[in-house]
């Protein structure tokens, strides 16, 4: 399988609605390494690295959030991998 990596940047009511959980939760369950972050300006930011059917389940999660989300944009820019070493974590 080949490694892809992805820093994606996710758009509307996101902030404050259990987001960078929800996005920890899903990376966990799919093996997937990174980080995910609040910006400012309302947004959360990720990057994401792992097989390239696993990182596309997570953008899907990711353009629905949790329940109590809005989600208006996803934007999604391919990167290098880097070896997907280190887990997932939810930065501050």
């Amino acid at each position: 399988m080949e490694t892809k990596r992805y820093h994606i940047t996710v758009s509307g009511r996101v902030q404050g609605v259990g987001f960078r959980f929800f996005t920890f939760n899903a990376a966990m369950r799919l093996k997937l390494a990174g980080w995910v972050r609040n910006i400012p300006g309302g947004g959360v930011e990720l990057e994401a690295e792992g097989p390239q059917g696993a990182v596309d389940a997570l953008i899907e999660k990711l353009r629905q959030g949790p329940p109590i989300s809005r989600v208006t944009d996803v934007d999604v820019y391919e990167m290098a991998a880097g070896g997907g070493a280190g887990g997932f974590e939810i930065r501050h």
